[in-house]
């Protein structure tokens, strides 16, 4: 059984924003003291659709790391890293897509979808057609178990399922997989491995989910087994062979729909952004001019919250209290819109203090974020290549 492990990313491609904050990085930092978590600048996963022009690249890597630290991704508790520097990343994506049928990414529904989105790009690239089958080189790089995801990536999951599936299916039948087996129930001992034995029977004559449980609850407490061994006999014991790669599962978030300044979702790509780090003055501003209820001409003019953006941002930072100031205040006209927007700029400069005072030593002195970056690259390349060993061996490029 594999270790639950936490593999996520984001592509480097400009300032980090509030609605990243809500919507990925809270969720990374509750994370990271439950499972052991990599998190992935996919530099390459940019090039997917910035391929004409690289020059954001390389500075926003930077930025975005520290972005993370300040959103309180703790360097000590997870392992960030730079995709590219796992070459790793970029054998398995090849080797898998010796196995992969092209029909299976041309359905991964967001490729049609990119497609119509950002059809000012040409996007009739390998690169980008493959982007799925390298996020499931990712995930299984690392043999991650759980993929943070809202609803609509879960297609991305599942294809990475898929793909393990496939691949344990054509490789994970070695020679003398069933002598190797009963050979490693040997090494369990006499108890434990008639236990497995009778466990097992249940499983595959009765179909007893509860003794494949056990028995898998009973492997994993085993010390004395090998790595092989250990995955030989979680194989053998669902009547298939050797599990080389992990079929990940889903860690579905909670949808965090963080509001723009105009209302929708915020969003680069519509320029209603406030940016994790955005100067104090800079964020007032901002948020004074958003628009508000159009019915409220003159200061005097009754309004409705419900037709007002700046009542969405008060969802997000405004206690109960607030809000039901804000309610009784618009509806009689007794606040203005300058005044009903005040709080929300003292909750987001509120919430961006601590980003700051967290950024700042790395803004001082870069070289203590690119050592961390380093220091996680090469806890993530141990971990690839002790994955690579056993895909190579397991589709005869081994050459020992």
């Amino acid at each position: 059984m594999f270790p639950d492990r936490v593999l996520s990313g984001m592509r480097p491609t400009g300032k980090l924003h509030l609605g990243h904050y809500h919507g990925v990085l809270k969720n990374w930092v509750k994370l990271q003291s439950e499972y052991e978590c990599l998190f992935m600048v996919a530099d390459l996963h940019a090039l997917t659709t910035a391929y004409d022009d690289v020059t954001v690249i390389e500075k926003s890597v930077w930025d975005m790391v520290i972005d993370w630290i300040a959103a309180g991704v703790d360097p000590a508790q997870a392992t960030i890293f730079i995709q590219s520097r796992v070459p790793e990343h970029a054998e398995l994506h090849l080797l898998l897509s010796m196995i992969t049928p092209l029909s299976w990414l041309e359905r991964v529904p967001t490729y049609k979808d990119q497609i119509e989105k950002l059809s000012s790009k040409d996007l009739g690239t390998y690169g980008f057609l493959g982007y799925p089958l390298l996020q499931a080189a990712d995930i299984l790089l690392y043999r991650g178990t759980l993929v943070p995801v809202g609803e609509d990536q879960v297609p991305h999951v599942e294809i990475t399922r898929e793909i393990a599936r496939r691949f344990n299916h054509m490789f994970g039948k070695e020679p003398n997989f069933a002598e190797k087996a009963e050979a490693a129930i040997k090494k369990m001992g006499g108890k434990k491995g008639k236990l497995y034995e009778e466990l097992r029977t249940r499983y595959q004559q009765e179909g007893d989910v509860e003794a494949l449980e056990s028995a898998r609850a009973m492997l994993a407490d085993t010390q004395n087994l090998s790595h092989g061994d250990m995955e030989r006999l979680f194989g053998y014991l669902e009547g298939g062979g050797k599990m080389i790669l992990p079929e990940s599962q889903p860690l579905l978030t909670s949808a965090s729909r963080m509001p723009g300044l105009d209302g929708a979702k915020m969003s680069k790509s519509y320029g209603n952004t406030i940016s994790l780090r955005e100067d104090s003055d800079v964020v007032a501003k901002k948020i004074r001019q958003m628009p508000t209820d159009p019915a409220r001409v003159r200061r005097t003019d009754v309004g409705d919250p419900e037709k007002c953006p700046v009542w969405q941002l008060h969802q997000v930072y405004s206690e109960d209290s607030t809000k039901q100031w804000v309610i009784e205040g618009c509806k009689t006209a007794g606040i203005g819109c300058i005044e009903c927007k005040q709080p929300v700029i003292d909750g987001v400069l509120a919430e961006q203090k601590p980003m700051f005072e967290r950024a700042q030593p790395y803004l001082e002195d870069p070289t203590l974020v690119r050592n961390l970056v380093a220091d996680g690259c090469e806890r993530a390349r141990d971990l690839a290549r002790e994955t690579m060993r056993d895909v190579r061996e397991a589709m005869g490029l081994g050459y020992d």
